[in-house]
């Protein structure tokens, strides 16, 4: 791989299965690499000694994992951004046709010209985590879908189905297991989670969820931390039109997550339940009340994290 005569400010980077094609900025030059731990070593090495400015790569459900990490770990500026932020750039500029090439030059041009804030990789431990709870939420969800098909099930079928209900649930225990010896090793983690479940409502499967997917909670502020998870709501005004305020896009995951310890905490929490009952008093329809009150929740836990108080002693705060 020979490096380009004029360096590019911005790299984009356009991950296919199989192969990564690298657009060199504006000069119109294509690279293609195989998306291999051999090929994408050789494509970082070439990076270096070009030290762009700048480098975007689309989330590609996981395929982006292995090319992404490599490029942190050279210590290279990296950003990964939503698919649909360059496809509705692309439109903007009147872009219809879509090849790999054509979106990975789509990509250099989207980070010249909005410069997205660069990618703090997570640590290794951090991605472990993140990975077997990921893997508890599979195995449950399987389990869940046993369930349904153990109902309807003729004679045939059900040894087969309970013969798997039983490894599901033996293999979620294990992933219990595994995840509690994690947090249980790393201080860090073992000091959120016993904060976090000190808070009326959050049990130890949304405690564990976000401190595997949500590391930045007690990090920042109220507001980065609702946008982050998709609870901030957003205006849709036009002229003298007020719109329909709603929430959006952020961590579908730890959304649910904390949907579930919400409807526990109006019945225990008694800042939530009052909070609650004073939104149904003013007219909110239940739904809107309930994604109020996670977020009410939310930017408490935050709070708790940030000043590493547990949930009496805010409350008697």
């Amino acid at each position: 791989m020979k490096q380009t005569e004029a360096r590019a400010p911005y790299i984009g980077i356009d991950v296919c299965k199989k192969t990564l094609d690298v657009a060199v900025g504006e000069s119109g030059r294509i690279v293609q690499v195989a998306n291999t731990p051999a090929g994408v070593q050789e494509c970082v090495a070439w990076l270096v000694k070009v030290a762009p400015a700048g480098i975007i790569v689309e989330s590609t459900g996981g395929l982006e994992r292995l090319v992404i990490s490599e490029l942190c770990r050279a210590g290279l500026e990296v950003s990964l951004v939503n698919p649909s932020r360059p496809r509705a750039f692309a439109a903007a500029r009147g872009q219809s046709a879509k090849t790999d090439p054509l979106d990975a030059h789509n990509l250099a041009r989207f980070g010249q010209a909005i410069r997205p804030p660069g990618l703090q990789m997570p640590s290794e431990e951090q991605q472990e985590l993140a990975a077997l709870v990921a893997r508890r939420r599979q195995v449950i969800g399987m389990r869940v879908q046993e369930k349904n098909r153990l109902g309807t099930a003729r004679k045939g079928q059900r040894t087969s189905l309970e013969a798997h209900l039983t490894w599901l649930t033996e293999h979620v225990a294990e992933l219990d297991e595994k995840i509690g010896a994690l947090i249980e090793a790393n201080p860090a983690y073992k000091v959120k989670t016993a904060l976090l479940v000190t808070s009326p409502g959050v049990g130890d499967v949304t405690a564990r969820t976000l401190v595997a997917e949500l590391p930045e909670l007690g990090q920042r502020n109220r507001k980065e931390i609702t946008a982050l998870v998709g609870l901030a709501p957003y205006n849709r005004d036009s002229g003298t039109k007020r719109g329909y305020r709603a929430i959006g896009g952020g961590r579908a995951h730890v959304r649910c997550a904390l949907y579930m310890a919400t409807l526990s905490a109006v019945r225990w929490n008694p800042a939530i339940r009052a909070f609650y009952e004073r939104l149904l008093q003013a007219g909110k329809l239940k739904k809107v009340a309930l994604v109020a009150c996670m977020r009410k929740l939310l930017t408490m836990l935050n709070a708790m994290l940030k000043a590493g108080t547990p949930w009496q002693s805010m409350t008697a705060a």
